[in-house]
């Protein structure tokens, strides 16, 4: 625990904090629809790709402090009440009920004190919240990893956080694991074998890549929770797929996975990701996460693997507009040159804003504006369209990879998420 920080209140009380980093994670094969909502358990199992917290990831610094009044929270600079989320309320009470202890610079608080004394959390995300891009899984991902090494808690059994991290989101439980996660739906009515485990590490498929087409970063307007709900009162679909498509699909991805078979795992993420969003459209009334230019880069992707004759990229949407795309190292510059050609930023986009990496677009061939307006015509084969070009709607493209689990934060951030003397976020 030796990245406790300790400090101390205007009044000389002991202020104990840590900052730790928990990445997001996209789903392949996605959770959708719960069989228990308190507990949050769902209809099937799930597994997804934790994505590098480098470039999307929760950052969160929990304090514990005598002085503190009353437990408190702040999401994106902003105070949120605890009083009003189950959720949030849920985790840190299964946090602190497991405290053990802590010892930082000299001074100690007793399992006791833990239990009795406030918490104020800090969180801010590197990347759009409530877009779908699982800005929730990695928030109480973080929430309970970062309270966790704060409190002293160990798990019991493997997995034991994870199901502290589902009580706040389900997918949060994914986020404890770097690599590829599984997420078993479990069959105790408590829930406790409702967890993650890991089916592979960050380094299994080094050559893996990730593009994040950003469509929009504006909250969704059906929020998860509500479109899950209403999925699993109205619509036949959901449930044929979580008893007769998901445990075959699972296993499928899993063999994928595992021999790092691009076409396989491309395939199966595409097939999963369009079953999932016909099922919002089964839903009544119907959820719409997707827009124009989410169909849009589906069907330049599709174009893009009918001419090669292979999977090139592959194309997964959450509960939101904005695309996540897979390929190969070897294919990550052309991939990006079809997205640059078919969605030219708008002319107020510069485009080191607009492409995040700075590699990537020398990996495309392409440094400026013109270099853009120049790009030919990707092929396309036969049977399709020509391609159109959309200006402007897609915000900005980022680029990551597969990446690591929860870590935590050695050196002090800058900005400060909370004030080292006080427990409260700086004054400005």
């Amino acid at each position: 625990m030796g990245a406790i920080q300790l400090s101390q209140s205007p009044d000389g009380a002991p202020i104990f904090s840590v900052t730790a980093r928990t990445p997001t994670n996209i789903a392949v094969i996605k959770y959708w629809g719960k069989r228990d909502e308190a507990l949050i358990l769902p209809l099937n199992s799930s597994l997804s790709v934790t994505l590098d917290p480098n470039d999307l990831a929760a950052t969160t610094t929990v304090a514990i402090s005598p002085a503190f009044e009353e437990d408190k929270l702040w999401l994106n600079g902003k105070e949120v009440s605890i009083s009003d989320s189950v959720r949030y309320q849920n985790c840190l009470r299964a946090v602190r009920e497991r405290a053990q202890g802590i010892e930082a610079g000299g001074e100690k608080a007793s399992q006791e004190q833990l239990r009795s004394w406030r918490i104020h959390v800090a969180s801010r995300n590197n990347f759009p919240t409530a877009a779908g891009l699982a800005s929730s899984a990695a928030g109480f991902a973080c929430l309970v990893f970062s309270l966790a090494q704060l409190l002293g808690v160990t798990e019991e059994r493997p997995g034991d956080l994870s199901a502290i991290a589902r009580l706040g989101s389900g997918s949060a439980c994914r986020s404890l694991y770097g690599g590829f996660v599984r997420w078993n739906m479990g069959q105790a009515s408590d829930g406790h074998d409702s967890i993650a485990e890991q089916v592979a590490g960050e380094e299994h498929w080094p050559d893996l890549r990730v593009l994040v087409a950003v469509v929009n970063d504006r909250q969704k307007d059906t929020s998860s929770t509500a479109g899950m709900q209403q999925s699993v009162r109205t619509s036949p679909l959901l449930l044929h797929r979580a008893k007769a498509v998901v445990p075959e699909r699972m296993v499928a991805m899993e063999r994928a996975i595992a021999a790092r078979d691009f076409q396989a795992f491309g395939a199966l993420t595409m097939a999963d990701s369009n079953q999932f969003h016909a099922t919002c459209l089964d839903t009544s009334p119907p959820i719409f996460y997707m827009n124009d230019a989410s169909r849009q880069v589906i069907g330049l992707v599709e174009q893009w693997n009918a001419q090669a004759g292979e999977i090139k990229a592959a194309y997964t949407f959450d509960a939101g507009p904005n695309a996540v795309l897979f390929c190969l190292e070897a294919d990550r510059g052309a991939l990006l040159r079809r997205l640059l050609y078919h969605f030219p930023p708008s002319d107020s986009t510069p485009l080191n804003e607009y492409v995040e990496s700075a590699e990537l677009l020398k990996e495309a061939s392409v440094s400026s504006a013109d270099d853009i307006r120049d790009l030919p015509a990707p092929e396309i084969s036969k049977e399709a369209k020509p391609g159109l070009q959309f200006p402007g709607e897609l915000k900005y493209i980022m680029s990551t990879r597969v990446g690591m689990g929860p870590q935590v934060c050695e050196k002090p951030l800058e900005p400060l998420l909370l004030d080292a003397r006080t427990g409260f976020p700086p004054v400005s």
